[in-house]
């Protein structure tokens, strides 16, 4: 049986860690951010984490 290729477009966007969870990084983060306050520049430095509903997706990629 052939293998199922990976999404490329998502694989270039989410990462997959050890314990499972799907990880992805912030929009509007890299310039134009005087408009914002700094607690929202702040907060998108973090990493972004997918929902237990969207880790289904994990084996694709």
């Amino acid at each position: 049986m052939p293998k199922q290729k990976s999404h490329k477009a998502s694989s270039k966007v989410l990462k997959k860690k050890k314990n499972g969870t799907i990880t992805y990084k912030k929009s509007g983060g890299n310039h134009k951010t005087a408009k914002d306050s700094s607690k929202q520049v702040r907060q998108r430095r973090k990493q972004g984490t997918l929902s237990k509903s969207f880790e289904k997706l994990g084996k694709v990629i």
